[in-house]
């Protein structure tokens, strides 16, 4: 078991040293709501969330990244429990009915649709559009710039 965490751990190394590249979609929709002056925030069930955001050259454009070491440190649940959406929003000052969800893992949208979020947004990557809808997306889109 060991042997496979370090090769996990290689091989993730590597892909942060090459670069990691961000869907084009998703820059132009983050962009778009930063010129509104809209607030954001990662929120991120993995412990190397701001390793992977350098990596693509997006570090910079975060208020708040809650990551698998933020959860840890504050002892809160991991998906699908709401709680690390909901201190995301406590950080970046607001309720969470004001705030929209943006998610591509069921999990996450589950604890979107939990934490009683404004609008909990399935991106869907794989998972299915139906398995988002069912797991409690408001709407779903196969790319963020259909948002725009």
């Amino acid at each position: 078991v060991q042997g496979l965490g370090n090769r996990k751990n290689k091989v993730f190394n590597d892909i942060v040293s090459a670069g990691v590249e961000p869907f084009e979609g998703s820059v132009r929709f983050l962009k778009a709501v930063l010129d509104r002056g809209l607030k954001v925030a990662v929120v991120s069930s993995s412990r190397n969330a701001p390793s992977v955001l350098k990596a693509a050259g997006l570090n910079g454009h975060f208020e708040i990244v809650v990551d698998g070491v933020v959860a840890a440190a504050e002892g809160l649940p991991g998906k699908p429990s709401p709680a690390t959406y909901q201190y995301a929003a406590q950080l970046l000052g607001l309720p969470s009915e004001e705030c929209v969800v943006v998610e591509d893992a069921v999990s996450g949208v589950q604890a979107g649709h939990a934490g009683q979020f404004h609008s909990v947004i399935g991106v869907d990557r794989g998972a299915g559009r139906q398995t988002l809808l069912d797991a409690g997306a408001t709407s779903v889109v196969n790319d963020l710039d259909e948002l725009l």
